[in-house]
């Protein structure tokens, strides 16, 4: 969970620190299945309430009046940052929404970073006046959502890095910043990508990549807060997991460090992609990524005894544990998930998904208050859902995008976000009656995040970020 660390001066800035407070119960049991023991989780709350928190049934935007999300019963939303929208700086909101975290708090005000995966088009991401540019001709970047979370209520917008490609996910830290990482490994106009970017909280980037942390098909990234240690996923077939030692003083990424790769087993190449036993544990060490800033050479390839992980994407840090998910690993190809101990140097398959029933591709995760996971859904099914996984290796749906838009939607969200309705008028009918209705119910979900009583949640496309809230303490999250 993330939890806010506010002083008594309520208007210093405070990064929010990612340490889950444990629920107690009257009753404790034996935690059991491959999850709770690969989280070397030695008890677990006995709960009075089902993991699920029941059927789902469409409802209402709290903002536009539109029907958009379908969530169990005493939930409630609203929406903000639909693409297009004029932000606080000017500029319109860039689509393509992904990875997303509250990285600061300034009393009851929380600050969002949210990632953009773009490239060569769609609207900008570079904040006004070309500060914090990387590549002036890529449109990826972050833009900095403000919300209060006593109104409930979105304030606004504004870009905080521009002239980056696709950024996907990413990472929260513990000294208020997030890493924005871009999922490519390509030359454009003479920059190189495939980097990672720091972006402060209430503040802008200054849009200079992290050379040291590799330059790879970056996906997601997670901070050891005991060591300030960055561990990151990579978005490819063949790819590997990796630790970034800064060399500096805690909180210092841009000082230099090494990167590192895992190896399982002492064991070059061990193969994590295809059907493996849930509760699976391998010993876990590193060899060293000679250039990690390798123009012509995958960090992958040098790591010649790497262990082979299916397209590397979530990851979240938790409770002194690093989850990390391939998307498309396992049996099935429907997705994996596995927690690394850094403190034993062991990685655990905690969760395998047999059906898309369970889970068709998890993509970004978050560790809820509770200790259990929240997955961004981004595989075949439809409509897409955010899926709950629980200590006992149990899942649920606790979320569907049931967004169809036309004209006459757009004209609403318009008069409540000016700007939205342009950037549609090529992608939705021209009829106000619903008979050319675009769905969008295939689009993934994306930057998952708790704070307090708040979900917050992206859906890429049309690219619009909600605010979740309701009865948490009626179900597992």
């Amino acid at each position: 969970m993330m939890t806010s660390n506010l002083s008594n001066d309520s208007n210093e800035i405070q990064p929010v620190v990612n340490r889950r407070d444990f629920v107690k119960g009257s009753g404790m049991v034996a935690a059991s299945t491959a999850f709770a023991m690969m989280a070397n989780r030695a008890v677990a709350a006995s709960l009075p309430y089902s993991d699920s928190y029941g059927p789902l049934t469409v409802k209402p935007c709290q903002a536009t009046g539109l029907e958009l999300l379908a969530l169990p019963e005493g939930f409630e939303y609203t929406s903000f940052g639909w693409t297009g929208y004029n932000q606080a700086d000017g500029q319109p909101t860039p689509g393509a929404h992904d990875g997303m975290a509250v990285v600061a708090t300034k009393g009851s005000v929380v600050c969002l970073v949210r990632n953009h995966e773009q490239g060569g088009s769609g609207h900008t991401s570079a904040p006004r006046g070309g500060r914090g540019v990387y590549n002036s001709a890529q449109r990826g970047g972050t833009s900095n959502i403000l919300f209060d979370v006593i109104q409930g209520k979105f304030l606004s917008s504004y870009n905080s890095l521009g002239g980056t490609i696709r950024n996907c996910a990413g990472g929260l830290t513990p000294w208020g910043t997030w890493m924005s990482c871009e999922e490519t490994y390509q030359n454009a106009q003479g920059f190189y990508h495939g980097y990672v970017f720091e972006v402060p909280g209430f503040g802008l980037s200054d849009g200079e990549p992290i050379r040291e942390m590799g330059r790879f098909s970056h996906e997601a990234a997670a901070v050891d807060p005991a060591t300030g240690v960055v561990y990151e996923t990579e978005d490819a077939g063949q790819s590997a997991f990796y630790k970034f030692v800064p060399a500096g003083k805690w909180g210092d990424l841009k000082s230099g460090g090494k990167l590192y790769a895992m190896v399982l087993d002492n064991t070059p190449r061990l193969d994590l992609r295809g059907g493996l036993v849930e509760g699976s544990t391998w010993n876990v060490s590193w060899q060293e990524v000679a250039d990690p800033d390798a123009f012509n050479e995958r960090c992958f390839s040098q790591a010649t005894d790497a262990a082979i992980i299916e397209r590397g994407e979530g990851c979240w840090y938790d409770d002194g544990k690093i989850y990390f998910v391939s998307t498309s690993g396992g049996a099935a190809n429907l997705g994996q998930i596995f927690c690394y101990d850094p403190r034993k140097e062991q990685l655990t398959l905690v969760f395998e998904s047999q059906s898309r029933d369970e889970v068709d591709g998890p993509d970004n995760i978050a560790v809820s208050p509770r200790g259990n996971i929240l997955m961004c859904e981004d595989g075949g099914s439809n409509p897409k859902r955010l899926v709950g996984l629980t200590m006992e290796g149990n899942t649920f749906h606790f979320a569907e995008n049931r967004i169809a838009l036309d004209q006459g939607d757009l004209a609403i969200i318009d008069a409540v976000y000016p700007g939205t309705r342009a950037n549609f008028l090529s992608s939705v009918g021209n009829s106000t009656d619903g008979s050319s209705r675009r769905s969008f119910t295939s689009s993934e979900w994306a930057g998952a995040c708790f704070h307090d009583r708040w979900l917050f949640v992206n859906i890429q496309t049309p690219g619009v970020t909600f605010a979740i809230t309701g009865p948490w303490e009626n179900g597992a999250l």
